[in-house]
Protein backbone atom coordinates (compact mmCIF):
# COMPACT_ATOMS: atom_id res chain seq x y z
CA UNK A 1 0.00 0.00 0.00
CA UNK A 2 1.43 3.17 -1.44
CA UNK A 3 1.17 6.38 0.88
CA UNK A 4 -0.83 8.15 -1.10
CA UNK A 5 -3.33 5.37 -0.61
CA UNK A 6 -2.88 5.55 2.83
CA UNK A 7 -4.78 7.98 6.07
CA UNK A 8 -2.79 9.15 9.04
CA UNK A 9 -3.14 7.41 12.69
CA UNK A 10 -4.39 10.68 14.12
CA UNK A 11 -7.57 10.87 11.77
CA UNK A 12 -8.24 7.46 13.13
CA UNK A 13 -7.93 8.32 16.72
CA UNK A 14 -10.28 11.65 16.52
CA UNK A 15 -12.96 9.25 14.39
CA UNK A 16 -12.44 7.10 17.67
CA UNK A 17 -13.19 10.01 20.16
CA UNK A 18 -16.78 10.29 20.89
CA UNK A 19 -17.18 6.87 18.86
CA UNK A 20 -16.04 4.32 20.66
CA UNK A 21 -15.03 3.52 24.38
CA UNK A 22 -11.17 3.29 25.02
CA UNK A 23 -9.93 -0.21 25.88
CA UNK A 24 -11.22 -3.45 24.86
CA UNK A 25 -14.28 -2.03 22.84
CA UNK A 26 -11.28 0.25 20.61
CA UNK A 27 -9.27 -3.14 20.45
CA UNK A 28 -12.69 -5.19 19.08
CA UNK A 29 -13.25 -2.17 16.82
CA UNK A 30 -9.63 -2.37 15.44
CA UNK A 31 -9.58 -5.85 15.26
CA UNK A 32 -12.74 -6.36 13.12
CA UNK A 33 -11.49 -4.11 10.39
CA UNK A 34 -7.46 -5.42 10.05
CA UNK A 35 -5.83 -2.73 12.12
CA UNK A 36 -3.85 -3.20 14.66
CA UNK A 37 -4.32 -1.23 17.78
CA UNK A 38 -0.88 -0.99 18.96
CA UNK A 39 -0.83 1.34 15.86
CA UNK A 40 -2.63 3.43 17.91
CA UNK A 41 0.54 4.70 19.97
CA UNK A 42 2.96 5.25 17.01
CA UNK A 43 2.95 9.04 16.32
CA UNK A 44 3.69 8.70 12.64
CA UNK A 45 1.95 5.33 11.72
CA UNK A 46 -0.85 5.33 8.51
CA UNK A 47 -2.94 3.04 7.54
CA UNK A 48 -4.80 1.94 4.47
CA UNK A 49 -7.87 4.11 3.63
CA UNK A 50 -9.88 1.17 2.63
CA UNK A 51 -9.01 0.05 6.65
CA UNK A 52 -10.23 3.57 7.76
CA UNK A 53 -13.49 3.58 5.32
CA UNK A 54 -14.21 0.14 6.90
CA UNK A 55 -14.03 1.35 10.47
CA UNK A 56 -15.89 3.88 9.48
CA UNK A 57 -18.67 2.12 7.93
CA UNK A 58 -18.48 -0.40 11.25
CA UNK A 59 -18.92 2.42 13.70
CA UNK A 60 -21.73 4.16 11.46
CA UNK A 61 -23.86 0.86 11.78
CA UNK A 62 -23.03 0.01 15.47
CA UNK A 63 -23.82 3.88 16.29
CA UNK A 64 -26.49 3.94 13.90
CA UNK A 65 -25.06 7.77 13.17
CA UNK A 66 -22.70 8.41 10.33
CA UNK A 67 -21.59 11.05 11.97
CA UNK A 68 -19.12 9.27 14.77
CA UNK A 69 -21.97 10.69 17.16
CA UNK A 70 -20.08 14.13 16.81
CA UNK A 71 -23.61 16.16 16.63
CA UNK A 72 -26.57 15.91 19.57
CA UNK A 73 -28.57 14.34 17.09
CA UNK A 74 -27.41 11.27 15.55
CA UNK A 75 -26.99 11.61 11.15
CA UNK A 76 -28.36 7.77 11.38
CA UNK A 77 -27.39 5.02 8.87
CA UNK A 78 -28.94 5.34 5.54
CA UNK A 79 -28.91 9.56 5.71
CA UNK A 80 -25.72 9.49 2.76
CA UNK A 81 -28.07 7.04 1.14
CA UNK A 82 -31.06 9.03 0.96
CA UNK A 83 -29.32 12.53 0.53
CA UNK A 84 -27.51 11.49 -2.69
CA UNK A 85 -30.70 9.86 -4.14
CA UNK A 86 -32.67 13.31 -3.21
CA UNK A 87 -29.70 15.16 -4.44
CA UNK A 88 -29.34 13.44 -7.63
CA UNK A 89 -32.92 14.59 -9.07
CA UNK A 90 -32.05 17.91 -9.03
CA UNK A 91 -30.80 19.44 -13.06
CA UNK A 92 -27.68 21.36 -11.48
CA UNK A 93 -25.54 21.05 -8.93
CA UNK A 94 -26.32 24.29 -7.34
CA UNK A 95 -29.77 22.71 -6.36
CA UNK A 96 -28.46 19.39 -5.49
CA UNK A 97 -25.84 20.92 -3.22
CA UNK A 98 -29.03 23.29 -1.43
CA UNK A 99 -30.87 19.87 -1.10
CA UNK A 100 -27.56 18.25 0.35
CA UNK A 101 -27.36 21.40 2.96
CA UNK A 102 -31.47 21.25 3.80
CA UNK A 103 -31.17 17.93 4.76
CA UNK A 104 -27.90 17.85 6.70
CA UNK A 105 -28.94 21.23 8.46
CA UNK A 106 -32.40 19.42 9.54
CA UNK A 107 -30.53 16.22 10.64
CA UNK A 108 -27.45 17.94 12.79
CA UNK A 109 -28.41 20.12 15.32
CA UNK A 110 -25.16 22.26 15.37
CA UNK A 111 -24.10 23.15 12.17
CA UNK A 112 -26.69 24.56 9.51
CA UNK A 113 -25.26 25.77 6.53
CA UNK A 114 -26.17 28.12 3.83
CA UNK A 115 -24.60 27.95 0.75
CA UNK A 116 -24.12 31.96 -0.70
CA UNK A 117 -23.05 32.64 -4.35
CA UNK A 118 -21.29 36.12 -4.43
CA UNK A 119 -20.43 36.88 -8.05
CA UNK A 120 -17.77 34.44 -9.03
CA UNK A 121 -17.22 33.06 -6.00
CA UNK A 122 -19.38 30.83 -4.17
CA UNK A 123 -19.33 29.65 -0.22
CA UNK A 124 -20.81 27.14 1.99
CA UNK A 125 -21.17 29.24 5.49
CA UNK A 126 -22.17 27.10 8.81
CA UNK A 127 -24.19 29.30 10.56
CA UNK A 128 -23.26 27.66 14.23
CA UNK A 129 -25.58 28.55 16.88
CA UNK A 130 -23.30 28.05 19.61
CA UNK A 131 -20.18 30.65 21.18
CA UNK A 132 -18.03 27.74 21.21
CA UNK A 133 -16.47 25.97 17.53
CA UNK A 134 -16.88 22.57 17.08
CA UNK A 135 -13.60 20.61 17.06
CA UNK A 136 -11.71 20.50 14.22
CA UNK A 137 -12.08 16.75 13.39
CA UNK A 138 -16.21 17.81 13.16
CA UNK A 139 -15.56 20.53 10.80
CA UNK A 140 -13.31 18.16 8.07
CA UNK A 141 -15.90 15.30 8.41
CA UNK A 142 -18.57 17.75 7.50
CA UNK A 143 -16.56 18.95 4.41
CA UNK A 144 -15.58 15.61 3.87
CA UNK A 145 -19.24 14.24 3.13
CA UNK A 146 -19.99 17.77 1.43
CA UNK A 147 -17.25 18.22 -0.77
CA UNK A 148 -17.70 14.36 -1.45
CA UNK A 149 -20.87 14.16 -2.59
CA UNK A 150 -20.45 17.47 -4.65
CA UNK A 151 -17.81 16.07 -6.55
CA UNK A 152 -19.65 12.71 -7.23
CA UNK A 153 -22.71 15.11 -8.21
CA UNK A 154 -20.60 17.43 -10.54
CA UNK A 155 -18.77 14.02 -11.91
CA UNK A 156 -15.72 15.85 -11.47
CA UNK A 157 -13.24 17.46 -8.75
CA UNK A 158 -14.35 20.59 -7.57
CA UNK A 159 -11.31 22.66 -6.11
CA UNK A 160 -11.81 24.35 -3.03
CA UNK A 161 -9.93 28.09 -2.91
CA UNK A 162 -9.78 28.10 0.99
CA UNK A 163 -11.76 26.44 3.71
CA UNK A 164 -11.74 29.09 7.05
CA UNK A 165 -12.33 27.45 10.45
CA UNK A 166 -14.01 29.07 13.76
CA UNK A 167 -11.87 26.27 15.61
CA UNK A 168 -7.46 26.82 16.54
CA UNK A 169 -5.75 24.52 14.26
CA UNK A 170 -5.79 21.11 15.63
CA UNK A 171 -2.06 19.71 16.30
CA UNK A 172 -2.15 17.42 12.93
CA UNK A 173 -3.22 19.42 9.68
CA UNK A 174 -0.91 17.58 7.20
CA UNK A 175 -4.26 15.37 6.14
CA UNK A 176 -6.69 18.23 5.61
CA UNK A 177 -4.35 20.37 3.46
CA UNK A 178 -4.23 17.26 1.23
CA UNK A 179 -8.25 16.32 1.24
CA UNK A 180 -9.11 20.27 0.82
CA UNK A 181 -7.35 22.82 0.16
CA UNK A 182 -3.26 24.08 1.54
CA UNK A 183 -5.13 27.16 2.47
CA UNK A 184 -6.60 26.60 5.72
CA UNK A 185 -7.23 29.30 7.84
CA UNK A 186 -8.37 28.57 11.61
CA UNK A 187 -10.05 31.20 14.53
CA UNK A 188 -11.94 33.02 11.89
CA UNK A 189 -15.47 34.74 12.72
CA UNK A 190 -16.88 31.96 10.64
CA UNK A 191 -16.35 28.48 9.26
CA UNK A 192 -17.03 28.31 5.43
CA UNK A 193 -15.97 26.64 1.90
CA UNK A 194 -14.81 29.06 -0.52
CA UNK A 195 -14.66 27.81 -4.44
CA UNK A 196 -15.32 29.16 -8.06
CA UNK A 197 -19.45 29.65 -8.61
CA UNK A 198 -19.18 28.28 -11.89
CA UNK A 199 -18.98 24.75 -10.71
CA UNK A 200 -22.39 25.58 -9.32
CA UNK A 201 -24.10 25.27 -13.22
CA UNK A 202 -22.39 22.11 -13.72
CA UNK A 203 -25.50 19.72 -14.50
CA UNK A 204 -26.41 16.27 -12.43
CA UNK A 205 -25.83 13.67 -14.88
CA UNK A 206 -26.49 10.58 -12.48
CA UNK A 207 -28.65 7.07 -12.57
CA UNK A 208 -29.57 4.80 -10.27
CA UNK A 209 -26.60 2.43 -10.98
CA UNK A 210 -23.96 4.75 -10.36
CA UNK A 211 -25.44 5.44 -7.19
CA UNK A 212 -25.47 2.27 -6.02
CA UNK A 213 -21.73 1.65 -7.22
CA UNK A 214 -20.96 5.28 -5.04
CA UNK A 215 -22.75 4.00 -1.72
CA UNK A 216 -20.88 0.65 -2.41
CA UNK A 217 -17.76 1.91 -2.22
CA UNK A 218 -18.36 4.88 -0.15
CA UNK A 219 -16.54 6.58 2.09
CA UNK A 220 -13.38 5.25 0.70
CA UNK A 221 -14.39 7.72 -2.73
CA UNK A 222 -14.86 10.29 -0.61
CA UNK A 223 -11.39 10.04 0.54
CA UNK A 224 -8.94 12.35 -1.27
CA UNK A 225 -5.52 9.99 -1.03
CA UNK A 226 -3.21 11.19 -0.27
CA UNK A 227 -0.17 12.47 -1.45
CA UNK A 228 3.41 11.41 -0.14
CA UNK A 229 5.76 14.24 1.04
CA UNK A 230 8.65 12.15 0.03
CA UNK A 231 7.64 12.75 -3.56
CA UNK A 232 9.50 14.47 -6.22
CA UNK A 233 6.68 16.77 -6.60
CA UNK A 234 6.13 17.76 -2.88
CA UNK A 235 10.16 18.44 -2.65
CA UNK A 236 10.42 20.32 -5.49
CA UNK A 237 7.20 22.73 -4.04
CA UNK A 238 8.91 22.97 -0.87
CA UNK A 239 12.09 23.98 -2.80
CA UNK A 240 10.54 26.70 -4.30
CA UNK A 241 8.49 27.75 -1.43
CA UNK A 242 11.81 28.99 0.14
CA UNK A 243 12.43 31.07 -2.55
CA UNK A 244 11.41 34.43 -4.16
CA UNK A 245 9.84 33.69 -7.30
CA UNK A 246 12.29 35.89 -9.09
CA UNK A 247 14.68 32.93 -8.09
CA UNK A 248 13.18 30.14 -9.10
CA UNK A 249 15.48 28.11 -11.01
CA UNK A 250 14.39 26.99 -14.59
CA UNK A 251 14.14 23.14 -15.22
CA UNK A 252 18.00 22.62 -15.63
CA UNK A 253 18.93 23.96 -12.28
CA UNK A 254 16.36 22.56 -10.66
CA UNK A 255 16.97 18.88 -11.44
CA UNK A 256 20.81 19.93 -11.07
CA UNK A 257 20.37 20.68 -7.40
CA UNK A 258 18.21 17.39 -7.22
CA UNK A 259 21.24 15.36 -8.37
CA UNK A 260 19.41 14.43 -12.06
CA UNK A 261 19.33 14.99 -15.20
CA UNK A 262 16.32 17.49 -16.31
CA UNK A 263 14.85 14.51 -18.71
CA UNK A 264 14.65 12.57 -15.58
CA UNK A 265 13.00 15.11 -13.61
CA UNK A 266 10.61 15.24 -16.41
CA UNK A 267 9.64 11.70 -16.55
CA UNK A 268 10.07 11.52 -12.74
CA UNK A 269 7.11 14.03 -12.13
CA UNK A 270 5.11 12.65 -15.47
CA UNK A 271 5.24 9.55 -13.28
CA UNK A 272 3.64 11.42 -10.71
CA UNK A 273 1.17 13.22 -13.03
CA UNK A 274 3.07 16.41 -12.56
CA UNK A 275 4.93 18.67 -14.78
CA UNK A 276 7.52 21.54 -13.43
CA UNK A 277 5.55 24.59 -14.86
CA UNK A 278 2.00 23.24 -12.98
CA UNK A 279 4.09 22.74 -9.75
CA UNK A 280 5.28 26.49 -10.22
CA UNK A 281 1.75 27.61 -10.93
CA UNK A 282 0.71 26.02 -7.88
CA UNK A 283 2.77 27.35 -5.52
CA UNK A 284 1.93 31.08 -6.77
CA UNK A 285 -1.38 30.03 -6.49
CA UNK A 286 -1.40 28.82 -2.91
CA UNK A 287 1.02 31.98 -2.35
CA UNK A 288 -1.00 34.22 -3.61
CA UNK A 289 -4.18 33.18 -1.91
CA UNK A 290 -2.45 33.31 1.57
CA UNK A 291 -1.25 36.73 0.68
CA UNK A 292 -4.82 37.81 -0.12
CA UNK A 293 -5.88 37.11 3.02
CA UNK A 294 -3.57 39.42 4.40
CA UNK A 295 -4.57 43.33 4.13
CA UNK A 296 -1.24 44.81 4.43
CA UNK A 297 0.01 43.55 1.04
CA UNK A 298 -1.15 45.18 -2.07
CA UNK A 299 -1.58 44.05 -5.13
CA UNK A 300 1.49 45.41 -6.91
CA UNK A 301 3.34 43.75 -4.10
CA UNK A 302 1.90 40.25 -4.45
CA UNK A 303 2.40 40.73 -7.92
CA UNK A 304 6.32 41.34 -7.14
CA UNK A 305 6.66 38.57 -4.88
CA UNK A 306 5.48 35.95 -7.02
CA UNK A 307 7.47 37.48 -9.91
CA UNK A 308 4.69 38.70 -12.43
CA UNK A 309 5.69 41.49 -14.92
CA UNK A 310 3.45 44.03 -13.54
CA UNK A 311 -0.05 43.74 -11.42
CA UNK A 312 -2.17 43.04 -14.54
CA UNK A 313 -0.75 39.58 -15.62
CA UNK A 314 -0.90 38.79 -11.86
CA UNK A 315 -5.01 39.85 -12.28
CA UNK A 316 -4.77 37.66 -15.50
CA UNK A 317 -3.01 34.50 -13.84
CA UNK A 318 -5.50 34.43 -10.72
CA UNK A 319 -8.55 34.88 -12.74
CA UNK A 320 -7.32 31.92 -14.71
CA UNK A 321 -6.67 30.00 -11.61
CA UNK A 322 -9.43 30.86 -9.05
CA UNK A 323 -12.59 32.11 -11.52
CA UNK A 324 -12.45 35.61 -10.04
CA UNK A 325 -10.38 38.78 -9.82
CA UNK A 326 -7.93 39.31 -6.56
CA UNK A 327 -10.18 42.39 -5.37
CA UNK A 328 -13.50 40.33 -5.43
CA UNK A 329 -11.16 37.35 -3.68
CA UNK A 330 -10.21 39.60 -0.94
CA UNK A 331 -13.27 41.16 -0.30
CA UNK A 332 -14.73 37.87 0.21
CA UNK A 333 -11.92 36.70 2.61
CA UNK A 334 -12.37 40.07 4.62
CA UNK A 335 -15.85 40.10 4.81
CA UNK A 336 -16.17 43.21 3.34
CA UNK A 337 -18.14 41.76 0.28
Amino acid sequence: MRNKDTISIQLVREALLHSCAPGSATDEVLHKVGMDPGLLAVADARVPALVYARMWRLLARRMDDEFFGMDPRKLRSGSLAFMCRTAMAQPTLAQGLEVVLGFLSLMLERLPAQLVRQQSLAEIVLQEPGQHPARGFTYFTYWMIVHGVACWLAGRRIPILAIELRCAAPDYCEDYQVMFSENLRFERPRTRMIFAADCLDAPIRRNAQELKRFLAEAPANILVKYRDPQSLASQIKQALRRLHAAQWPETPAMAQSLCMSASTLRRRLADEGQTYQGLKDSVRKELAIAWLAEPEHSFADIALRLGFADTSSFYKAFRKWSGTNPGHYRGLILGSS
